[in-house]
């Protein structure tokens, strides 16, 4: 971890440049403007070869794509949006009527988030919102005209899944049905969320682990 961190400093201080930004330009170098797949491969490519980067990555990916195709949801929430891979991969996946709202609290990560989205030519299914999860979650319906979703993906801070999870309930945005998908919950872990998927009568059958 610490190694992550000291490299990704160095980079920063020799290119000039920010993580985000040098994942962006990999994109941009080594994609097809309006292919998402080869959007996709261009950064799973770069955090394989070049720095690691906080995406659920090609492994997990296709659990997540197995989610989607199986669901078929209309509407999705993702919580923590960063350089917009996930994003990119679940709307791809999407129904031609199904739309996905991301929310990233980084502003910085948000505006390379969003060139990522037009570059792969998915501006049109996916609304990008920023701000923190806790401010926008009540006010999605009042918005966005969403009145509840099929899937969840949770890939932000993990000390927000529990209350997130909650918020989404208390405010009534989760369909009969729907499905919480959540990242890192065993590494670095999200005991208190886990225990409250497992255990509570209110979200049975909803979760699903990576």
């Amino acid at each position: 971890m610490w190694h992550d961190v000291l490299l990704e400093k160095l980079l920063d201080r020799i290119t000039g440049s920010t993580r985000p930004q040098r994942i962006l330009r990999a994109v941009q170098k080594n994609s097809t403007r309006g292919s998402p797949c080869s959007v996709v491969n261009a950064i799973d490519d770069y955090c394989k070869h070049k720095e690691w980067a906080m995406n659920v990555g090609d492994e997990k990916g296709i659990i997540v794509d197995d989610v989607v195709l199986e669901l078929k949801p209309i509407t999705v929430l993702e919580l923590g949006t960063y350089c917009a891979y996930s994003t990119v991969r679940i709307a791809n996946l999407l129904p031609p009527e199904a739309k996905l709202i991301t929310l990233e609290f980084n502003a910085e990560s948000a505006a390379i988030a969003r060139e990522i989205i037009t570059w792969a030519g998915l501006e049109e299914k996916i609304q990008l919102i920023i701000g923190a999860s806790g401010d926008w979650i009540p006010r999605l319906k009042e918005e966005f005209g969403i009145e509840t979703f099929d899937l969840v993906f949770l890939d932000h801070w993990k000390d927000r899944y529990l209350p997130d999870t909650k918020l989404l309930e208390k405010c009534g945005l989760l369909k009969p049905g729907a499905v919480l998908l959540a990242d890192n919950v065993i590494c670095p872990g999200t005991p208190d969320y886990l225990d409250y998927v497992r255990n509570s009568p209110r979200m049975a059958g909803r979760g699903a682990e990576e």
